[in-house]
């Protein structure tokens, strides 16, 4: 059998599996349910959310990227893995307290009681600018390969493969919403772990390897390297890993997507659980791709086989060559699959939960959400072609890069909100957010011109606090909030 048909049969077979989970995970309530479809009705098993989420924040760019990313900075995104544990555990017991404390099916619903509705809005549509500009990126690179893979054999262009896979996602997300998407992401991880652990099983046997002639090979390395203590050096360790503190905060602690799965856990205390188990989770499996990646070089440089320009393309070029075997090519692509749909299913998902909760203020309208369900699909396929045409670069460092710009208003207002007691002015508010990832876009092009210093990851800090001193700037003097903000009762 054509491997482009195996592939397209697997497709069918792993989607008909995922529609039959979210069926089953809406059987006992109406698909009108917009509780359902926001918050899972406040009954998802705390575990299944812990497992899911792997799946949702590692993605098909984490496959693709990750190992590319060994041949420039060896191991040291460790560094900031390392830095996302804490992360996870300031989101556990700061964020998670507050926005059960205020039964939020939105986050920034919490922006409006402590702000103002102009505020609200204003952090929803930072949001929904960073989900969707992010969540493009990752599936980008997803139906770059299942082009390559699975449809351009047949002959359709890039946009059908766009439009197919969004298509499968919102008919299985389309009636139970997150709902659907806890037990759906939880295969999905399970099947991109299991992918995981078999392509590293063939690339040890194309390199006629077992577990620990593979575990010396890696060690021994210079590809290993983890630590960076060179100050100038983008790598140095603390800068990645203050840095990999702060994007947990702001990607998963202030991300719709991935606080509407913890806040459709029963109660706090399981929602905590479930993120430091997650968090915890976080670190050996991304060591796991790090590892595939020296393992690729290795095997490319005993081959002869010239390492791609991109890193992106090391693996995907790998496979498609048949160098690492025929096989490989059902393990990948399943990978590519799974880690797709987990995280562009719960992003479409959080986007309709934050444009009817946060924008239209219509949360129980049955008709409006199934509308901006399927918008939000059609603005996907529309950035996804954006990307396509300006493609070039690791996306892993874009993502990152682009969180620095448009995650670093909603750092600097939640850090407002919940370290400091004083007003502000409301109708201010959106200046203040518009104008420091400004200001941070200039000391980026000139820092190296004028300090000779090249900022890294560390702007999303220096944009939240930026932002948190222009909130000062526009604060009401000597007009203070009565409530304890950072209480959970």
């Amino acid at each position: 059998m054509n491997t482009s048909v195996l592939v397209l049969v697997v497709l069918f077979i792993y989607f008909f599996l995922l529609l039959a989970v979210a069926r089953r995970s809406g059987a006992n309530t109406s698909g009108s349910d917009n509780e359902m479809f926001f918050r899972a009705a406040r009954r998802a098993p705390w575990l299944m959310v812990a497992f899911g989420m792997i799946g949702a924040s590692i993605s098909g760019v984490s496959l693709i990227s990750v190992p590319g990313w060994v041949g420039t900075t060896g191991m040291s995104y460790l560094q900031m893995c390392m830095g996302f544990v804490f992360g996870y555990l300031l989101v556990a017991f700061v964020l998670l307290p507050v926005y059960y404390r205020f039964r939020l099916t939105s986050i920034y619903g919490y922006l409006e009681q402590r702000f103002g509705s102009r505020t609200h809005r204003t952090g929803a549509l930072f949001f929904l600018l960073s989900k969707l500009t992010g969540a493009s990126a990752r599936l980008y690179v997803v139906c770059m390969v299942l082009h390559a893979f699975v449809f351009q054999p047949f002959g359709l262009g890039f946009p059908l493969t766009v439009v197919f896979v969004l298509l499968l996602i919102w008919l299985y997300t389309r009636q139970s919403g997150i709902g659907a998407i806890v037990r759906t992401d939880a295969l999905q991880t399970l099947c991109l772990l299991l992918a995981l652990v078999g392509i590293m099983f063939s690339v040890m046997h194309q390199m006629q390897m077992g577990i620990p002639d593979a575990w010396h090979a890696v060690t021994a390395s210079p590809l290993s390297r983890v630590f960076v203590w060179d100050a100038a050096s983008p790598q140095y360790f603390w800068r990645q890993f203050l840095s990999g503190i702060f994007i947990v905060v702001v990607m998963t602690g202030l991300d719709q997507d991935m606080m509407q799965k913890n806040l459709s856990c029963a109660n706090l205390r399981d929602a905590q659980k479930d993120m430091c188990l997650y968090g915890l989770a976080f670190l050996p499996v991304n060591a796991l791709f790090l590892a595939l990646g020296v393992l690729l070089h290795l095997f490319c440089a005993s081959n002869g086989i010239p390492v791609p320009v991109r890193g992106d393309d090391l693996l995907p070029t790998l496979v498609s060559s048949g160098m690492l075997g025929v096989w490989v090519v059902l393990p990948f692509v399943l990978g590519i699959i799974s880690a797709a749909f987990s995280s562009a299913d719960s992003a479409i998902t959080s986007l309709t939960t934050s444009l009817c909760v946060d924008i239209f203020r219509r949360s129980a309208d049955v008709r409006l959400r199934r509308g901006l369900h399927v918008a939000v699909v059609v603005a996907f396929v529309l950035v996804i072609m954006v990307f396509r045409a300006l493609q070039g670069g690791s996306a892993i460092d874009l993502i990152y890069t682009m969180a620095g710009y448009t995650y670093g208003p909603l750092l600097g207002l939640f850090a407002y909100g919940l370290l400091c007691r004083r007003q502000v002015r409301d109708r201010w508010v959106p200046f203040a957010c518009l104008l420091s990832p400004l200001v941070c876009a200039l000391l980026d092009h000139y820092a190296p011109i004028w300090w000779n210093y090249r900022f890294g990851y560390e702007l999303l800090m220096l944009n939240g606090l930026l932002t948190m001193l222009l909130l000062f700037v526009v604060c009401k003097p000597g007009n203070y909030t009565k409530t304890n903000l950072l209480s959970t009762k």
